[in-house]
């Protein structure tokens, strides 16, 4: 085991490879925050991953109640925050996914409406 060198105590391990292969094909390889299917294609299983629902960095347990399959941008959008349960932590996901598409909607039709009206 490594030491965290904040605490001074012994951290465990990541997930191994095998580890993280029961814990996708218990969640169906489907991303347990928005969905995303990791076998419907290529591109959607290389963004697959293992989420620890309480951090690492909070002192979130290596046990499969504590994983999740996740996608790497949900991984991301969801941090290092400790939530109350898994459904406000999906809620926020959630919310901060649809204002990302939001933004993104809006920069993209940008340039669109400058050249219609040109």
């Amino acid at each position: 085991m490594p030491w965290n060198l904040m605490t001074l105590s012994k951290m465990e391990m990541p997930v191994s490879l095998a580890e993280g292969l029961k814990i996708l094909e218990r969640d169906q390889f489907c991303c347990k925050y928005c969905g995303l299917d990791g076998r419907a294609s290529f591109e959607n299983a290389l963004v697959m991953s293992v989420d620890f629902v309480v951090p690492r960095a909070r002192s979130g347990k290596k046990d499969p109640s504590n994983l999740v399959a996740c996608c790497r941008p949900c991984n991301m959008i969801k941090g290092k925050k400790v939530y109350k349960s898994f459904d406000d932590a999906k809620k926020h996901v959630l919310a901060r996914r649809e204002e990302m598409h939001q933004a993104w909607e809006s920069k993209r039709a940008r340039p669109a409406a400058r050249a219609a009206s040109a």
